[in-house]
């Protein structure tokens, strides 16, 4: 069964988008991540405990990026999805832990699909944010 989980923006400034969503509507920042693809910007991750937005400052179109859900069995989610006309993967899901996605996409509209074991709907144990970023790193 899988159950919509998440909606993933794109943003040009994460934080003011995020200010406004948890002002007007309550939301809870639980994560946020920085990496290669948010032009040195963080991800900001709200909840409102149930369905999460995504705000990403990524270098793409501003507006809905892709829909998520969470799926109990992920192999068999993607499997049903192409079935049903998807478009298939164009990468294989990471399978250490991270908060893995994989994307197909609607037949008619082209819009991602993510599917995923699930996101996280409360601050976590662990670290509340991560930096990957390795443009401009130095070894």
């Amino acid at each position: 069964m899988a159950s919509i989980r998440h909606i993933a923006l794109v943003v040009e400034d994460a934080e003011t988008t995020a200010q406004f969503y948890t002002q007007a509507f309550g939301l809870t920042e639980v994560f946020r991540q920085r990496n290669d693809d948010t032009r040195g910007k963080w991800a900001i991750y709200l909840t409102d405990g149930y369905i999460n937005l995504a705000l990403l400052p990524v270098n793409r179109a501003i507006g809905v990026d892709h829909i998520g859900f969470v799926v109990d069995d992920l192999d068999a989610a993607v499997k049903t999805a192409v079935a049903a006309g998807a478009v298939p993967p164009d990468r294989l899901v990471p399978r250490d832990g991270r908060q893995a996605e994989t994307f197909v996409r609607d037949p008619q509209l082209g819009i991602k699909i993510d599917l995923s074991r699930g996101w996280l709907t409360a601050p976590p144990d662990g670290p509340r944010a991560v930096d990957t970023t390795t443009v401009g790193a130095t070894p």
